[in-house]
């Protein structure tokens, strides 16, 4: 038996059980792994609480990022060996296979190989985050030198993953955050700009920062009320690229600036586009290139132990991090 988290009922970070399961074991083109670390995402939390239309039948585990050695070969996986340092890319449902869990399966064609200098930790803290940055500014927006980016959330770990990945093509991102207090971090990652969305006017900060040109793309996490502010930001034939709700309010359509601005809006998730092989294998080539190089380092907020799982969650969801939640497994 190994121990896994699972949940029996939808509700606050209480609701994630630590329980015994059998040892799984892989099938065609599956891998079983020694989980060594787990990337925390907002997604589960969100998912935890019931406020997402997936509904699978309880109890039911979560998670799909996660760092560890592969134990066992399931049949027809090529390419790896038992003992492999390994991380998971998210690139399948959120319940499809547990990685809150000392032991998980996991499909061979979402794995990377996690070089010897590089943490436990660091390697749970990549893929999510600079994924989710790589689909929305390089696949989908393919933003170009000196364009303008607005990073909403920029603080959590897409975000900071948003400003480095623009700063790597040579892009100027510029960082939303509520407060002044996460605006040190923020400078330190790399963002060109910063606004103060609870003490500044989004459109008008970002018109003096552009000469009145505004932006050319917006990377948001966040909708409601303010897409509107972002959306009047935006130049003329810019795409707003949304990857998160994390307001609860309702998301107004801002047909004025679609109609001034011919704004394109387009949403997406990770794992639906990392189905696609091609697009799995090009984000992480961009990804490994620059992880190697030194131009991309995940940002670890704060680490928990496996048993802290429910402290993990209430810290991730309280807003307080400047980076990736990782939880350690013994």
């Amino acid at each position: 038996m190994v121990r896994s988290i699972r949940i029996h009922t939808f509700g606050g970070p209480e609701a994630l059980e630590i329980e015994d399961i059998p040892n799984p074991e892989p099938g065609p083109g599956e891998v079983r792994l020694r989980i060594r670390a787990i990337g925390l995402n907002r997604t589960e939390a969100t998912f935890r609480s019931g406020r997402i239309p997936l509904r699978p039948a309880l109890p039911t585990q979560l998670g799909f990022e996660a760092a560890g050695e592969i134990e066992k070969l399931g049949p027809g996986v090529i390419g790896f060996a038992v003992g492999d340092r390994v991380s998971v890319i998210p690139s399948f449902a959120i319940t499809e296979y547990g990685l809150y869990g000392e032991v998980s399966l996991a499909p061979a064609r979402a794995l990377a190989k996690v070089a010897d200098d590089l943490s436990w930790e660091d390697a749970a803290a990549i893929w999510s985050a600079f994924g989710t940055a790589w689909c929305g500014l390089i696949d989908i927006a393919q933003i170009a030198q000196e364009q303008v980016v607005l990073i909403s959330a920029a603080s959590s770990s897409v975000g900071l993953a948003a400003i480095q990945t623009a700063r790597a093509v040579g892009a100027v991102p510029v960082a939303l955050t509520r407060t002044a207090a996460k605006a040190d971090s923020l400078r330190g990652a790399g963002a060109a700009h910063i606004i103060i969305t609870q003490e500044q006017n989004i459109t008008s900060e970002v018109m003096k920062l552009t000469a009145g040109k505004g932006a050319d793309v917006i990377f948001d996490a966040v909708a409601g009320p303010a897409f509107e502010q972002l959306a009047m930001a935006a130049t003329s034939g810019a795409i707003a690229v949304v990857y998160g709700a994390m307001s609860p309010e309702i998301t107004p359509l801002p047909i004025l600036a679609l109609l001034t601005r011919q704004l394109t809006i387009r949403g997406f998730a990770i794992n639906a586009v990392t189905k696609d092989d091609a697009k799995l294998k090009s984000l992480a080539h961009f990804i490994e290139m620059r992880i190697a190089s030194g131009v991309l380092k995940p940002t670890i907020a704060k680490t928990f132990t496996f048993s802290e799982i429910v402290a993990a969650h209430r810290f991730l969801e309280s807003g307080k991090q400047v980076g990736k939640v990782v939880v350690t497994v013994p």
